[in-house]
């Protein structure tokens, strides 16, 4: 494990912490409302805008075993469009974007505001944040598969060409796009995110004119507003009934991307997009197919209707083979959101000290948040490929696909009802009232999908288990080596003390000491002084500490005190949506008083090398797991962006 800092650590730094994301939103979002909500059209709702293409047929078949049924069709379309309006409208876009950390959402940034909502990082909020994490990589590797191969299978419809596309062309069409997708990854979006909004618009403006050329044949699917047609529906059909909801839910994945993102493109354009345009264009889409299904059941006159693809089928023949190029289109980028969603809470999750230290490319010289991880790409591409070689179609990914979604957001609804009691203080009868129904909505979805873990639902189970294994490890070994080494270290002010009494050779220059605590006599400063009998003019001990907010005021963010024999102690602060930059302090560090200059200045880290006691106290398969971690972390030097040439690295071992 390289660098002093074992890991991030959450810090009680100033953060003015917003219960309104307006007070937070981008800087300029009102002069740029349009744009962002154009751009928030591509990158949140891609996820949810390609449902249509498998959610309604998955449903209905569900449903119509014994072929479909006018009652079916009804009751599947209205339990599609009250999905929407319950779990999506009220639960996300009416309440919980106002719920946000300066501006930013999703799981990671509800967790950072419970936990200083609360004042410290408990079990529980530890244990509902990582969970939710974890399930959301799940979703990040089966959606970009399932999109895909939904979007390909539409070529089946396409007349003159459907009966040349086997099983396993469309596995081969679907794994070389995908590969494509995840090779491009390195190189950045930038300069092809301006289209993704455009595209997105046309998408949904599709969705919404395919629909509308069937309800205007079949109005009586209109009749799908009356929720009493889901309950009926619901209470007619038991256990069967769950499935069907199981299959419905898919119509509302991605409606976490809407919380998530909020902080790139500010709530106000990510409702009013949604209100306008997303929402009425997905209504009337399901609106249609069901119509379509409900036209077909009529035609048949009492003979049996087979279930069938009916979103595509709702096109006109001419126009199949442009709609597949555009759903095709619609699903990549969809794709590409879930990824660079990844490697956002990637990073955040590093900041927060719940993972290892990873090296994160920057892909734009414009853009924060347009990053790459290539270790996350890498296991996301081979998670995808392994899905879409086992399942192979869409129809078998989607009993995978829900369940991971549905834990995502009862972890969310549980991280924002402590943070309405202990922020915002609500009564406990005022914060029933509001979250009963919605947990209770969230919880009836997650039993449906539960229903399917033997069918594929236990491939998100097995994901979100994995990666909680990996964060609880990373956190509880990290925790054992800062406990060990605070417990094996001199606190700052005795080494000072002595070095006074007993003056070392002073060399030229700036020595910059990482340390986790700088309170405690870093290991590099030990070693350097035993091995090399040396000490620079200038010795600045840096804690470099993660905020429970998105981002750190410059005034906030860096603290400096000088003491005796040419020593300081520097402490920094940044949000765990920054990423931090030794360069970037050095001119804060000038403004404290402490003039520092890159070119005779030179980083000292601390290289630990993990290994095991002899009596741990982690068990013996967590122990190897956490050194594991420990030896493919990334160099501090590379991670806080340390000057090549001007970095020294001490040897030290540390068992745990």
């Amino acid at each position: 494990m390289t660098g002093e800092p074992a890991f991030a650590t959450p810090s009680s730094a100033p953060s003015d912490l917003s219960q309104k994301s307006s007070t937070s939103a981008p800087s300029g979002a009102h002069a740029r409302f349009w744009p962002l909500a154009l751009g928030s059209i591509g990158v949140v709702y891609g996820d949810i805008g390609t449902s249509p293409l498998y959610a309604f047929r998955e449903a209905l078949g569900q449903a119509s075993r014994d072929g479909v049924t006018a009652s079916a069709a009804l009751g599947v379309c209205s339990l599609a469009l009250w999905a929407l309006i319950l779990v999506v409208t009220v639960k996300y876009v009416i309440f919980l974007t106002r719920l946000s950390n300066q501006g930013e959402g999703g799981v990671l940034s509800l967790m950072a505001l419970a936990q200083r909502a609360v004042g410290r990082r408990t079990a529980l909020i530890f244990a509902l944040g990582v969970t939710g994490a974890a399930l959301f990589y799940g979703d990040a590797i089966i959606t970009p598969a399932i999109s895909v191969l939904s979007a390909v299978e539409g070529l089946k419809s396409v007349p003159g060409v459907g009966g040349a596309i086997s099983p396993a062309t469309v596995l081969i069409l679907s794994g070389v796009i995908l590969i494509a997708l995840f090779a491009v990854q390195s190189r950045g979006t930038a300069k092809v995110a301006a289209w993704f909004g455009p595209i997105c618009v046309v998408w949904f403006a599709v969705l919404a004119v395919l629909g509308l050329s069937h309800i205007v044949h079949q109005p009586g699917v209109l009749a799908a507003f009356n929720p009493v047609h889901a309950v009926g529906f619901l209470a007619h059909h038991g256990t069967a009934g769950l499935f069907v909801l199981g299959s419905v839910f898919l119509t509302v994945t991605g409606a976490e991307a809407l919380y998530a993102d909020m902080g790139h493109f500010g709530r106000k354009p990510i409702v009013a997009a949604w209100l306008w345009l997303v929402l009425p264009c997905l209504a009337l889409n399901y609106l249609g197919q069901g119509a379509m299904a409900l036209q077909a059941v009529e035609l048949a006159r009492g003979a049996r209707v087979e279930n069938a693809d009916w979103f595509f089928t709702m096109a006109p023949e001419l126009l199949r083979a442009p709609v597949v190029v555009l759903a095709t289109l619609a699903t990549v980028i969809a794709s590409q959101a879930v990824i660079t969603g990844a490697f956002s809470l990637t990073s955040q999750a590093m900041q927060l000290g719940l993972l290892p230290r990873m090296k994160i490319a920057r892909t734009s010289e414009h853009e924060a948040g347009q990053i790459y991880i290539g270790r996350v790409n890498i296991a996301l591409l081979i998670g995808v490929v392994v899905l879409v070689a086992v399942f192979k179609s869409s129809a078998g990914l989607a009993h995978a696909y829900g369940l991971a979604v549905t834990g995502t957001m009862v972890v969310t609804t549980a991280l924002a009802f402590i943070v309405v009691r202990r922020l915002w203080n609500w009564p406990l009868w005022k914060a029933a009232l509001l979250f009963v129904p919605m947990l209770a909505i969230d919880l009836v979805f997650l039993g449906a999908n539960a229903l399917k873990i033997l069918s594929g639902g236990f491939v998100p189970l097995m994901l979100g288990a994995a990666l909680f294994m990996v964060m609880a490890t990373w956190v509880r070994g990290a925790e054992r080596v800062r406990l060990k080494t605070a417990g094996d270290t001199l606190p700052l002010a005795e080494v000072v003390a002595l070095l006074a009494a007993r003056k070392p050779h002073r060399a030229p220059g700036t020595a910059v000491f990482l340390a986790a605590d700088n309170s405690l006599a870093p290991a590099a400063l030990m070693h350097n002084l035993k091995h090399n009998h040396v000490l620079h003019e200038t010795n600045v001990v840096l804690s470099i500490h993660t905020a429970d907010a998105p981002r750190v005021a410059d005034a906030d963010r860096l603290t400096a005190e000088q003491l005796d024999g040419g020593f300081w102690r520097v402490t920094a602060v940044f949000g765990y949506m920054e990423q931090p930059s030794i360069p970037r302090l050095v001119g804060m560090a000038k403004r404290a008083g402490l003039k520092v200059d890159l070119q005779s200045t030179s980083f000292f880290l601390g290289k630990r090398t993990v290994v095991a006691a002899p009596r741990s106290g982690l068990p013996r398969w967590q122990a190897k797991l956490f050194m594991a971690l420990a030896r493919n972390a990334a160099s501090a030097s590379d991670v806080y962006r340390l000057p090549p040439g001007r970095v020294v690295e001490m040897g030290a071992q540390i068992s745990v």
